[in-house]
């Protein structure tokens, strides 16, 4: 879970960078569905999933980064299944 404490300008500080990685990473997936052989984006999705797997990731949030990575995962693939189901009527 995200630390929070309105009050802790550390403690938000921690929970910006670690949202940002998420933004970050959820673009990332819409670049590498849209351009799968973008060398940029694999470069940029290398790094964040080794942020999310770092000793300081671990210090920002207590929320566990396979957990984090797979709800994003899961999330984005909901997403691209629901537009082609809106696309194609079914």
């Amino acid at each position: 879970m995200l630390k929070r404490n309105v009050g802790d300008p550390y403690e938000n500080l921690a929970n910006a960078i670690v949202m940002q990685a998420v933004y970050d990473y959820r673009a990332c997936l819409r670049r590498l569905h849209r351009h799968p052989k973008n060398k940029d984006a694999q470069i940029e999705k290398e790094e964040l999933l080794s942020f999310f797997h770092s000793d300081w990731y671990t210090t920002l949030t207590s929320i566990p980064a396979d957990y984090l990575i797979d709800k994003l995962d899961q999330e984005f693939a909901d997403k691209i299944s629901k537009e082609r189901k809106k696309h194609h009527g079914s």
